[in-house]
């Protein structure tokens, strides 16, 4: 897997674009002083905050990310569509469940996005993922992580399971060749 491991005057350039137009707006005002002074925290503000970075895996096939993120949304339509039907129905025939779904991906931030995903998708809300790091015994490796999502009405866990790897989780994998 590729990192982000940029050294340069502009490490991280979109950001560096959005603090320059975020201080133009916040002044109200496009004088050069504030051009100026908006360059220069533009420039320093990502240089000084590098070290605190974790590096990223690199978004490897653009295309495809695009793509998912269609899918995203029209799932996220969907969804709603399916779950005001549920919530205007009898109640009582609601399966709500926790899913602990065991996860191939390593990486935090594909994991957040998948975890994120989930969240986004109405009747669906992630709840952990586990096991944290932090939570080992020292020298202790983690064999597989599960993320544990809470669904407002279970019909069959393994389908459900089975459509989180497939739509979300493979798709992620390939985006982040991880």
């Amino acid at each position: 897997m590729r990192f982000e491991a940029r050294f340069s005057l502009f490490p991280t350039p979109f950001r560096s674009i959005l603090l320059f137009f975020v201080w133009l707006l916040l002044n109200n005002s496009y004088s050069l002083g504030h051009i100026v002074l908006g360059a220069i925290l533009a420039t320093v503000i990502p240089l000084a905050t590098l070290r605190f970075r974790e590096p990223q895996p690199l978004i490897m096939r653009k295309w495809l990310a695009f793509k998912h993120f269609l899918l995203v949304l029209y799932d996220i339509v969907t969804a709603n569509v399916q779950v005001a039907f549920l919530i205007l129905g009898p109640i009582k025939k609601l399966r709500p469940a926790f899913v602990k779904v065991p996860l191939d991906l390593t990486h935090e931030m594909p994991i957040t996005i998948l975890a994120s995903t989930v969240s986004l998708t109405p009747g669906t809300v992630s709840a952990e993922v586990y096991p944290f790091p932090e939570s080992l015994e020292e020298g202790e490796e983690v064999t597989q992580r599960y993320l544990l999502i809470h669904v407002l009405d279970l019909d069959d866990e393994a389908e459900l399971i089975a459509t989180i790897k497939s739509r979300y989780e493979a798709p992620l994998k390939e985006i982040f060749q991880c």
